[in-house]
């Protein structure tokens, strides 16, 4: 009955050695996602203030074009001689257009 008691303090302290390994590489698999999630909220931040500032960009064009659409009915609406004006300045914005665009494809070549 003495031949029980030799043999399991040896088997103990593997046990134990093993269970200590795994539990640092546990803790290092822990300490790597935690730092993951970390850098994955702060992304998840800077994001989100680059959207609201875009969100602000946006709503001060709105405002810019929608008093700019406005002029722009006013004039059409005032008399015969702006409609002269308005059709002579889309004609030469649309020239302005295609003189650039041939312009910067000549560059591109």
């Amino acid at each position: 009955m003495a031949d029980w008691g030799r043999g399991h303090g040896a088997v103990d302290d593997i046990l134990d050695a093993e269970n200590k390994l795994l539990a640092e590489n546990l803790a290092s698999k822990v300490s790597r996602l935690k730092s993951l999630a970390y850098d994955i909220d702060k992304d998840a931040e800077d994001q989100n203030m680059y959207i609201d500032g875009m969100d602000s960009d946006f709503l001060s064009a709105t405002g810019l074009l929608t008093g700019s659409v406005k002029r722009f009915s006013t004039m059409l609406r005032s008399s015969r001689d702006n409609r002269k004006i308005m059709c002579y300045m889309s004609g030469g914005l649309v020239a302005l257009f295609f003189l650039l665009y041939y312009l910067v494809s000549r560059l591109q070549r």
